[in-house]
């Protein structure tokens, strides 16, 4: 879908579950010496502006990381890859998932970034340029079938589409079998929102199906703005690394302090 762009909802609260899960993942993993790859289907540019037109037109930000960041210790790995980005690139500077992965990943490691909307790609390719990442300007689905299994085969993959194509739901856990089947030592990070209308109900329903050792991790919080739909986060790990489970509950615990609040 060519219409989304991630700008006006970067640093929200579904980013700040998102990002932190993906970062202390990515973290994990680059405790072995081995080197890794990291797959993402959909992009996005990964460098926000928390001060632009964007971001002020709807406030997510300032209901969303501005009111998170201190739930994070300055060692977390997701408060680490803030503070180097803003280092980088000043105070109001949003790194999206694949500079957050960029950021904590090392020389060795591949980075494989799909954006097929053309403004979006083109800022990507300005954000992440370096030797150890490739940018497609494709279907992020396609990117990753063709890529699979990847060089490095130790690693993992962020899908996380705009969900404006509503026929994702549906496709989602068969696309993710069929990852599963060629590249059965990744680990599969899908986001998904949780709307009001429960859409992604009946996927979760066949992905627990599929994959029965499966980590879900689900958390609400107020919608942005009136009328606004969304009112949680999710997220589905296949082959979820040791310790994700504790360090979700823990993350879960601060999303739990925003619902009594609002009480």
């Amino acid at each position: 879908m060519l219409s989304y762009q991630h700008a006006y909802h970067a640093g929200n609260m579904a980013d700040v579950h998102k990002h932190a899960a993906l970062a202390w993942v990515v973290d994990y993993l680059t405790r072995k010496p081995k080197p890794l790859s990291y797959l993402e289907t959909h992009t996005g540019r990964g460098l926000y502006d928390l001060s632009g037109a964007a971001a002020r037109k709807t406030g997510e930000a300032a209901k969303g990381i501005a009111l998170a960041q201190s739930w994070f210790d300055e060692d977390h790995p997701y408060a680490r890859a803030m503070a180097q980005v803003r280092a980088d690139h000043g105070p109001d500077a949003y790194p999206g998932s694949p500079l957050i992965a960029r950021t904590l990943l090392r020389e060795a490691d591949r980075l494989h970034l799909a954006e097929l909307h053309p403004q979006e790609n083109a800022a990507l390719t300005a954000a992440l340029r370096a030797p150890n990442t490739r940018i497609y300007q494709q279907d992020g689905f396609d990117m990753a079938q063709s890529l699979c299994p990847p060089d490095p085969r130790r690693g993992l993959m962020l899908i996380d589409p705009s969900w404006e194509v509503k026929a994702d739901y549906a496709k989602l856990p068969g696309w993710m079998a069929s990852i599963a089947r060629k590249w059965n030592v990744g680990i599969q990070i899908l986001w998904y929102p949780i709307l009001t209308d429960g859409a992604h109900v009946p996927m979760l329903r066949q992905l627990e199906q599929s994959f029965p050792d499966g980590l879900r991790h689900e958390v609400g919080f107020p919608p942005a703005r009136d009328g606004h739909r969304m009112v949680g986060s999710g997220l589905f790990v296949v082959n979820p690394p040791w310790g994700l489970d504790e360090a979700l509950a823990t993350l879960g615990k601060q999303f739990g302090t925003i619902a009594r609040r609002k009480r």
